[in-house]
């Protein structure tokens, strides 16, 4: 029984991997191939302090299905927001809507370690 439940878990996170569900970017982000990075988080949060040339589009917004409609679905987004999770809601649902390159950089901190860029306010 444990080594069915070892496999199961294994085969859970290879194919978990496989299909991106990663919690987070843990490599640099190489800034070059970025179309554009996208903080997810709400605009008071964005005001205290984002990444340098972010833009903020607010996952819980309403308004955010209609604002990623607005951007190229072959472009690569980098988005964040202050642990990841929301960053991970908003690629989910930028992927159902057919873009193809999305990575969750994590929370700003990560992101900008990730990126590179400063935070600035």
């Amino acid at each position: 029984m444990k080594r069915f439940l070892t496999a199961l878990i294994a085969s859970i996170l290879v194919v978990g991997s496989a299909l991106g569900l990663a919690a987070c970017a843990s490599e640099p982000i190489i800034m070059a191939n970025v179309t554009q990075v996208i903080d997810v988080r709400s605009a008071s949060e964005y005001a205290s302090g984002h990444l340098q040339g972010a833009v903020n589009m607010d996952v819980e917004s309403a308004t955010f299905p209609e604002q990623i409609a607005t951007l190229d679905k072959n472009g690569t987004y980098v988005l964040y927001c202050h642990s990841g999770r929301r960053a991970g809601i908003a690629a989910d649902e930028m992927k159902a809507a057919g873009f193809t390159h999305v990575i969750n950089a994590g929370g700003y901190q990560d992101a900008s370690n990730a990126t590179k860029l400063p935070i600035v306010q």
